[in-house]
């Protein structure tokens, strides 16, 4: 599924134009961005919870030549699966 897919069910669901739905979705994400960026974290009850995880820099090795490498120092998000989510995605 990708966004334009969700907006599509998004806009059944509530029964608003398509064109509604994406707007709502991008307003979503970027505020979702907006907050992690100012080292904010989301939680959603009982789907999840995002962060952003900063990483060290190292010295990696190019596995096709064994070259090494410099690896800056990055942030990139995290998401954590919640519970109640976990619970429900498993069809056991």
């Amino acid at each position: 599924m990708n966004a334009l897919d969700l907006a599509h069910l998004l806009s059944e669901e509530i029964e608003v134009p398509l064109r509604k739905a994406e707007e709502i979705l991008d307003k979503l994400f970027e505020t979702m961005t907006k907050e992690l960026l100012t080292g904010g974290r989301i939680e959603i009850r009982g789907f999840g919870s995002f962060e952003v995880r900063e990483y060290k820099g190292y010295t990696g090795r190019n596995p096709k030549t064994g070259e090494e490498t410099v690896v800056l120092p990055k942030k990139l998000p995290f998401f954590k699966v919640g519970r109640d989510f976990k619970k429900r995605v498993d069809c056991k």
